[in-house]
């Protein structure tokens, strides 16, 4: 089993999330939406799309998006099977959360790495 295949997305959070996000885009061009991040589509060498993207968002620091860590970013990773990921992340003693949310926007789940940082791990809706 493969267990991950990509970045799905970086998360941070900010004391001044609006002030960061501006920063970010006129300093380096990345193109904050409205609802906070950017999502970079992914590309093969020839500039073509192939079939991803990944998310980048700034929050707010008083967010408890990434409880019970207490970092200030949290790393998404793409998996293939979420279900059988984390049965054998559980199954190697690692600790992982007990819940997984299923949406249109696929299946997620969370481990807890070593040094106390939430790890997100997502399996994307079929087809993508």
């Amino acid at each position: 089993m493969k267990r991950v295949t990509g970045i799905g997305g970086i998360f941070l959070k900010a004391k001044d999330a609006p002030a960061l996000r501006a920063w970010y885009q006129r300093h380096l061009g990345i193109d904050v939406q409205p609802w906070g991040g950017a999502a970079f589509t992914w590309t093969d060498s020839d500039g073509k799309p192939a079939g991803g993207t990944t998310v980048w968002s700034i929050g707010p620091q008083d967010s408890d998006q990434f409880a019970p860590s207490k970092a200030a970013f949290m790393v998404n990773y793409r998996v293939e099977d979420l279900h059988a990921l984390v049965a054998t992340l559980k199954a190697e003693g690692c600790d992982v959360l007990d819940k997984i949310d299923d949406s249109e926007y696929g299946k997620f789940g969370w481990v807890i790495d070593p040094e106390g940082n939430k790890v997100e791990l997502w399996q994307p809706p079929a087809g993508q």
